[in-house]
């Protein structure tokens, strides 16, 4: 039996999240500035390196791997080697978030290769305002991406819908209505404030997951599920309607107690928490010892007392976490 990750507040760590470019054909306005500085090659993990590192989580008991970015299947070479992630013995899951603008071009390649859920981000479903918010996406372009991964069976496709006054509030029953259609299930979140902007205040810009509840029970009536799943979302059914609305509540529902997961940013910084700059820097370890895993599952178990018991996030402060969200990974 592979050995377990436990922090020192007893929680199992079965989930880990891998950024693997801070590259994105995308520019939304709460994930990165609009003029942005990319990591050089050398600066971020080789792809054989992304592969090393899931192979030594898995063999620490982690049975969810979720790669993110930047845009991961912007990424040159990850496709074509994703089979070995999505084999690794032990893998219960192999997961991809995604702004759906490839998905018309890999949905079958990433079926065929393992994955098993899909997670796009989907924050307007008017055209032009989608292109305000992601500075130069194409709506079209993503909404036949969603249908191309819905054609390839995927065990489930979540849309991920980013809340904001000003900008898409009065979307939210629209975004609904387009994923029961589509029988996907979604998840509203609340920004977080990670990086500095200039494109909007956030302490105004924000909404909070039960302002989203009151919108949504104008017109449905939503039932708790008792089950939780691997990440932080809190689901809902409806009676008449098979998918699932979730709600991401860093500020305003805090989801710490049963955290289960850590991320590993583009650069090889192991995070033991969103919110927080905890980390172990594991890039260094595989340079050092090319290829092999023992060190690296070392680095990783001694990292786990450095989890926190919780984050704290502040909208009416400058941010903490200065990192944007394309380096650290949805």
């Amino acid at each position: 039996m592979s050995q377990q990750l436990i922090d020192d507040f007893g929680r199992t760590v079965d989930y880990v999240r891998i950024s693997v470019t801070d590259r994105c054909d995308f520019r939304c306005v709460y994930c990165m500035a609009e003029e942005m500085t990319f990591l050089s090659r050398a600066e971020i993990m080789s792809i054989e390196e992304i592969e090393l590192l899931s192979r030594a989580f898995t063999e620490l008991g982690v049975q969810r791997i979720r790669l993110t970015g930047g845009e991961p299947l912007v990424r040159r070479g990850l496709v074509d080697r994703l089979q070995n992630i999505g084999n690794l013995p032990g893998l219960d899951e192999l997961l991809i978030t995604t702004n759906g603008s490839q998905l018309v071009r890999y949905g079958k390649i990433l079926k065929d290769a393992g994955v098993t859920r899909l997670n796009v981000s989907l924050d307007s479903l008017r055209p032009e305002r989608f292109k305000a918010m992601t500075r130069n996406g194409d709506l079209n372009k993503v909404l036949a991406g969603i249908d191309a991964a819905r054609e390839q069976g995927f065990q489930r496709i979540k849309i991920n819908a980013v809340v904001m006054k000003g900008s898409n509030e009065d979307e939210v029953l629209d975004l609904l209505e387009y994923a029961r259609d589509k029988q996907v299930d979604i998840s509203y979140i609340e920004e977080m404030p990670l990086g500095n902007i200039d494109s909007h205040n956030r302490a105004l810009s924000f909404c909070s997951s039960d302002e989203v509840m009151a919108m949504l029970e104008s017109r449905y009536t939503l039932h708790a599920m008792a089950n939780k799943t691997a990440g932080p979302s809190r689901y809902f059914r409806m009676a008449d309607s098979p998918i699932r609305v979730g709600f991401i509540s860093p500020h305003s529902h805090n989801f710490c107690a049963d955290c289960n997961r850590v991320r590993v940013t583009v650069e090889g910084r192991l995070l033991l928490c969103l919110g927080n700059e905890h980390s172990v820097d594991l890039l260094p370890i595989m340079r050092t010892h090319p290829g092999q895993i023992e060190p690296l599952k070392e680095a990783i178990i001694a990292a786990m007392p450095l989890k926190p018991e919780s984050h704290h996030f502040d909208l009416h402060a400058e941010p903490q976490i200065l990192r944007f969200m394309n380096t650290t990974g949805g």
